[in-house]
């Protein structure tokens, strides 16, 4: 993964599963074939109350619609390479983004516990999220699209390092 401004010097960074990349556009077509839908409800009605060809303004909505979908989906593969993880003796490393990137450190002593979710489609491709709970909701942080092994192997570590932090070992 590329080094970006933002990015502490000297951080290897441990990229989420490139089988996430099918998982994100799975939801993404849903989400488009739904807006599409509900965004051409005036169309259809507007054809079937008028003979003939429906009015511009009907078929610009669900034209908008689509054209901020596409390029939605032309992003999904980028972000999803931008999306990585860090261990380092003190803390965890997250980041994410393209546009408007984000790397957050999350201080093994301040978890309170950490959190393995697989839905329906995550699980058909063998993928899980990890979420970490710290004390205050504005650090609370999720590594999504890890291989379900690398998932459980990241909560064991990060569970035992925060105990080892709280009991000021």
């Amino acid at each position: 993964m590329p080094s970006e401004p933002i990015d502490p010097p000297g951080i290897g960074w441990t990229r989420v599963s490139p089988r996430y990349i099918t998982v994100r556009l799975l939801g993404w077509a849903a989400g488009t074939l739904l807006a599409l839908a509900v965004s051409s409800l005036p169309l259809f009605l507007l054809a079937g109350m008028l003979p003939g060809f429906p009015p511009v303004p009907a078929w610009l909505l669900p034209a908008a619609v689509l054209a901020v979908a596409l390029w939605r989906g032309l992003l999904i593969p980028r972000q999803v390479r931008a999306i990585g993880y860090a261990e380092r003796d003190e803390d965890l490393l997250i980041r994410s983004g393209i546009f408007f990137q984000r790397v957050m450190v999350v201080p093994y002593g301040r978890m309170q516990y950490v959190d393995v979710s697989v839905g329906p489609v995550e699980r058909a491709f063998g993928l899980a999220s990890v979420k970490l709970h710290t004390a205050s909701p504005a650090t609370n942080a999720a590594i999504p699209g890890l291989p379900a092994a690398e998932a459980a192997r990241l909560r064991e570590q990060l569970s035992a390092r925060g105990q080892a932090r709280l009991a000021g070992l």
